[in-house]
């Protein structure tokens, strides 16, 4: 074949292979017609089964306003991860609006200053930042409406929340498709109420978690003795299960079958379980029983629950004051759970840092039951389980540790438990109880459900402290009015959970996802590493200080004359020794974070020349490499 046939075969191919390109793409264009690919690594960019549902569950247009004032944070450094952000919660929101069929319309605002953007960006309560030396306000949050002057905003948009994205706003969105405030039931053997005291002879507070309910749903108390549950209640929260009938439990056990939701707080020593006689009668309070449980229900629904064991933990356990002069003292029985303890994937602890129990009993899953248990609340692996009963007769606190032997167990104190329940009746109602001087209770009209149709969810606490106010907040009075002062997140932790049950099952089972975020966990090691040295060497030159200052202070006690404005050689001398040692001191500060810098820099560089030229060098190096192998084939083929 000649030079010029083999060129005109060469253009050839090359034009059938352009062909071939459009028509591919044509035709995947037209196959693939509105598919999406999530090639990252989480799939973040993918949403969840339980938020397509509530999407396609959309019953009216909504409309999404996602205020981000990009022209105000473009050249403003400290704002870049703002703007990185941003582009998730669009690309979110998007995504979004692709499974709403229609019915959700999402706009982009950039609040311009002094815009009327901006105006109505301030006036529907987003949180606004000045940006720059100019005074402008940065914005980035969101405003969500209905047909029906509904509104759910979103004030600001921070990274640090970004694993629960999805779930904030598919919450938004579930909230803002719903026209009626949830509504929990409190059936309660303790003092959470309103009520009268006998003891103070006053009226009595509600706890502060009640009253926190109370602002976010309708709350409604509901009697231990009831037989069946009003079918208005969204939650039903069951706290201090104690003798309740079988009739109140068969209510309770429809309740959930039919899908309500179940909050439910046993425990094996509920120190708010205080006998109306203690105070007359203090010995008859000691041996009184506190303990609650829910075991028909629990077991035959999968959760493992003993009421007579008590969680000690030597790493959770609080300094509690032993009485008037003595030294305080480490309760292994009242824990202060960190974040270690608590499930960072359930968006009920999200952001939390403490939650404290006292007297906690533990949960497990039983062997064989097929439900899913999450545990939210854990024990160290410095813990044990002992009887209620050494707590309950306990008089010093320290006594705990004797014979102390933990099991390196973790202990689950609360858990959410998922599944397809069946009924712990399974021959139907049971009879009714006659009660003295009281009419038979007519018997349930609904149809017994020996079984759930759907999956459900319940969240079981065994702890009932955990409620209580003297766990996580002190109230006080000012100016007329009930400040509440939290040092704990027990309150959040319950109305979290709350709010959570009272979504839907798909909004339920929306959990944590992964972050954009990849930071350079070898640059952050570096930077530990060179602020533990420079925090040594700061705290060499902080002792150096005072030891100087002590020789000074008895060079100065030791002088004859009292002269306290004249230096004697000595104190000079100590004084330009010291400020020698400071100069060199502070050389080998500004030392070691030149060094610092030097390693991210260097660490930088690398990384850039990897991420950067390396791919196009190798994809460079092998175009040349097989180059060289065709010319060399050729050079032997004219051989």
């Amino acid at each position: 074949m000649s030079q010029q046939a083999k060129r005109n075969y060469g253009a050839g191919a090359l034009l059938i292979l352009a062909v071939l390109f459009v028509a591919l793409l044509f035709v995947v264009s037209l196959v693939f017609r509105g598919a999406r690919f999530d090639l990252t690594e989480n799939n973040l960019y993918s949403v969840s089964q339980g938020t397509r549902n509530i999407l396609a569950s959309i019953d009216e247009p909504l409309n999404l306003y996602l205020y981000f004032s990009d022209s105000v944070s473009k050249d403003v450094p400290g704002l870049t991860p703002y703007r990185d952000y941003s582009r998730r919660v669009r690309d979110t929101l998007t995504e979004f609006a692709s499974y709403a069929g229609g019915n959700l319309n999402l706009q982009v605002i950039d609040p311009l200053p002094f815009s009327e953007a901006e105006d109505a960006a301030s006036a529907a309560g987003l949180t606004g930042f000045p940006a720059n030396s100019a005074g402008d306000t940065f914005f980035f949050g969101l405003v969500a409406t209905n047909a029906v002057e509904g509104r759910e905003t979103v004030a600001f948009f921070d990274p640090n929340k970004e694993a629960f994205l999805e779930y904030d706003l598919a919450k938004l969105i579930y909230n803002l498709n719903q026209v009626r405030k949830p509504v929990i039931g409190v059936m309660s053997t303790l003092p959470i109420n309103r009520g009268f005291d006998p003891a103070t002879r006053q009226m009595r507070e509600p706890w502060i978690v009640l009253q926190q309910a109370e602002q976010l749903f309708e709350v409604r108390q509901v009697a231990p003795t009831v037989n069946s549950i009003d079918p208005e209640i969204d939650v039903l929260a069951v706290v201090h299960p104690k003798d309740l009938t079988d009739a109140t439990t068969y209510a309770i056990d429809q309740f959930v079958l039919r899908g309500g939701k179940l909050a439910v707080f046993v425990d094996p020593q509920a120190e708010m379980d205080i006998p109306a006689d203690a105070q007359t009668n203090p010995q008859a309070a000691m041996f009184a029983e506190r303990s609650s449980d829910l075991s028909k229900l629990l077991e035959t629904w999968g959760v493992a629950y003993d009421a007579k064991q008590v969680v000690l933990d030597r790493t959770y356990g609080l300094q509690v004051s032993a009485g008037p002069g003595r030294r305080p003292v480490r309760h292994v029985g009242i824990l202060s759970i960190d974040t270690a303890g608590m499930n960072g994937d359930d968006v009920t602890l999200a952001e939390l840092t403490t939650i404290n129990v006292s007297q906690s009993g533990h949960l497990a899953k039983k062997p064989d039951a097929e439900v899913e248990f999450e545990s939210l609340l854990t024990t160290s692996e410095d813990s044990m389980s002992v009887s209620s009963d050494r707590v309950r007769f306990m008089t010093d606190p320290s006594s705990l540790l004797d014979g102390f032997a933990p099991t390196g167990q973790n202990y689950t104190l609360a858990a959410r438990v998922r599944g397809t329940f069946s009924s712990a009746f399974p021959d139907g109602a049971p009879p009714a109880e006659p009660v003295e001087g009281e009419e038979p209770a007519a018997p349930p009209t609904a149809e017994h459900l020996a079984a759930a149709t759907e999956p459900n969810d319940i969240l079981v606490v065994a702890d009932t402290d955990i409620l209580s106010d003297r766990l996580w907040a002190q109230a006080q009075s000012f100016l007329g009015q009930r400040l509440i002062s939290a040092f704990a997140n027990n309150g959040d932790f319950i109305i979290n959970s709350l709010d959570n049950l009272t979504g839907s099952s798909d909004l339920i089972s929306i959990r944590g996802r992964a972050t954009s975020q990849r930071p350079f966990t070898r640059v952050q090691e570096l930077q530990r590493q060179a602020e533990a040295r420079y925090q040594a060497t700061e705290q060499q030159l902080e002792q150096q200080l005072q030891e100087t200052e002590r020789k000074l202070t008895e060079l100065q006690a030791g002088r004859d004359d009292n002269n306290p404005l004249i230096l004697t050689p000595e104190q000079q001398t100590e004084l330009a020794r010291f400020q020698d040692e400071r100069l060199r001191i502070r050389q080998e500060l500004r030392q070691v974070q030149s060094n610092l810098r030097g390693d991210i820099e260097s660490l930088g560089t690398w990384l850039k020349v990897i991420n950067i030229g390396l791919v196009p060098l190798l994809v460079t190096l092998f175009a040349l490499t097989i180059a060289w192998r065709r010319a060399r084939r050729r050079e032997e083929a004219n051989r």
